[in-house]
């Protein structure tokens, strides 16, 4: 049975904000993290925007018009091949930019993206943003910044899904770099998930018949418990042994 989806399908209003200087939710690793300067020009260039879940920003194969930065939520960000197939290639988290490379090189995106859960989006035009790169050396560094991680990000990934040993490896792999860990006073970490089984499974290119059955072996070893939406990881030791 998939993991339960939150109740909560459209991302509050109130939480929209007229400008990208007052915003309190910047981390030193988020992309907008500017000088006040500079993130006023960038503010005075882009718009923000709620979204509900389920709702695609773009389209693989589709030419970009600007860029997307995730201010809060989730988005997944996949791939399908010519049979059908889906491949979620990774769940963007709150200060990622989405869509870079393709805007920058202006070729079609390699991706599509979903968002997974309520979100607030900032956007920017493609001609804006290119001229603020070139005038401005701090914002070109941030996105170099943001490219490198990507790129080494990928690697990573392609590393895991290609050398892991097995499914109950992979999923070992994905619950623990899950972001957002919560721990609880009994040492647990619990991860809140928006992905149903199949969408785990389309993470770790396994079938949701797999991810249910990875699961609830997981669970009779007592390494992991399920609570509605909610992954809580039992033994982090004994999933990390899995995920080598």
């Amino acid at each position: 049975m998939p993991l339960e989806r939150s109740n909560m399908k459209i991302a509050d209003r109130r939480q929209l904000i007229d400008d990208c200087t007052e915003c309190r939710s910047r981390q030193p690793d988020y992309f907008c993290n500017l000088s006040p300067e500079v993130l006023r020009l960038f503010n005075g260039a882009s718009h923000q925007s709620s979204y509900p879940d389920n709702v695609c920003l773009f389209s693989e194969g589709q030419m970009p018009r600007g860029l997307h930065i995730l201010c809060s939520g989730r988005v997944k960000l996949s791939t399908m091949s010519r049979e059908g197939k889906i491949l979620i290639l990774k769940l963007a988290n709150a200060g990622e930019v989405l869509g870079l490379s393709a805007v920058i090189s202006e070729t079609y995106y390699e991706v599509t993206a979903h968002t997974a859960e309520p979100c607030l989006v900032t956007f920017i035009e493609r001609k804006t943003l290119l001229r603020l790169l070139g005038k401005h050396g701090e914002l070109g560094f941030r996105a170099a910044q943001a490219l490198s991680a990507q790129f080494q990000a990928a690697y990573r990934d392609i590393h895991d899904l290609v050398l892991a040993r097995s499914s109950e490896g992979k999923l070992a792999k994905l619950l623990l770099t899950w972001g957002g860990p919560l721990e609880n006073g009994e040492g647990e970490t619990r991860l809140p998930s928006s992905l149903t089984h199949e969408e785990m499974g389309q993470m770790i290119g396994a079938s949701r018949e797999t991810v249910t059955r990875v699961l609830s072996h997981l669970k009779r070893k007592e390494l992991i418990r399920v609570e509605g939406s909610i992954v809580v990881i039992r033994n982090r030791t004994a999933l990390e042994a899995l995920s080598t």
